[in-house]
């Protein structure tokens, strides 16, 4: 795998290599490696399953950057080309994701996920999207119309409700990805985006808009919490507002509110209703 990272920094740093041989098959090999889920764009620094505390702003994860720098050069190097699907045809450089039922994943028609995807056994993509990069793990419900964007990491049993827009990323390569953790409920419609981590175990309330400069404010307690691009474990989340003076006048834009914590007790496949009516909140 050295050897294979260090054929990829080379070609990044000078992409005439990519007309050698050598350099070609170390990027396409990179990205059937990352298809197969042998290497992956981001992962823990540590898997052991420890207790996270909330008081740090990320549990500890790390991005290869020469990962998504193979993802980069595979596109220099792609062709553009017919791809059919039964009746469907489509235009692009990226083959389509293949061999499902193979892997154990179901894919309702109009389900598509691009060729670098990782999916585990027992994932589950309604019609939806998949792009080069990300990965979704064991169990894990890709509803409808959802969108898993490049270089996004979702963790097992993680439910995506219909509509949910996981933003990729792929430009600047330092830049993080979008981590949701094990065991998640992301609510309809929810936007996460610019490199969020949601911590293990949390729901994410429908219309949850979460940027990396989105306030995250924590009231469940006598004095708010503030975070910002983080979702500690088990939080509870839904839309807020809060005042902001303008030139022009005072005017409330969009906020993040965690009104408490999921509980130890409740089953980790509750829906979204049953996790907020604990805390006398509609959905």
């Amino acid at each position: 795998m050295q050897e294979l990272q260090a054929f990829i920094e080379k070609a990044w740093e000078d992409r005439s290599l990519l007309s050698e041989p050598l350099y070609a098959e170390a990027v396409e090999q990179a990205i059937a490696l990352l298809d197969c889920g042998r290497i992956r764009v981001a992962e823990p620094v540590s898997l052991e399953k420890e207790a996270v505390s909330d008081a740090v702003q990320e549990t500890p994860w790390q991005v290869n950057q020469w990962v998504k720098k193979a993802v980069l050069l595979y596109f220099s190097l792609a062709k553009m080309q017919v791809v059919e699907a039964g009746p469907f045809e489509f235009y692009d450089k990226i083959p389509l994701k293949r061999n499902f039922s193979q892997a154990g994943i179901r894919v309702v028609p109009h389900g598509i996920a691009r060729y670098g995807a990782f999916l585990e056994k027992g994932v589950v993509m309604m019609p939806s999207y998949v792009n080069i990069g990300a990965r979704v793990g064991e169990g894990t419900m890709v509803d409808t119309w959802a969108t898993v964007g490049s270089c996004a990491q979702i963790g097992a049993h993680v439910h995506l409700s219909g509509g949910v827009g996981i933003g990729g990323v792929l430009e600047p390569v330092v830049a993080n990805p979008v981590i949701v953790e094990d065991h998640c409920f992301i609510g309809s419609r929810c936007i996460l985006v610019e490199g969020v981590h949601i911590g293990r175990e949390a729901v994410i309330g429908a219309n949850v808009c979460l940027t990396r400069s989105t306030r995250i404010l924590d009231v469940s307690g006598t004095e708010a919490k503030e975070y910002r691009g983080w979702v500690p474990p088990r939080s509870v989340v839904i839309p807020g507002s809060m005042p902001k003076k303008f030139p022009a006048g005072t005017y409330h834009v969009p906020c993040a509110l965690i009104i408490g914590k999921r509980k130890e007790s409740t089953d980790r496949k509750t829906t979204l209703n049953e996790a907020l009516r604990d805390f006398n909140v509609s959905a």
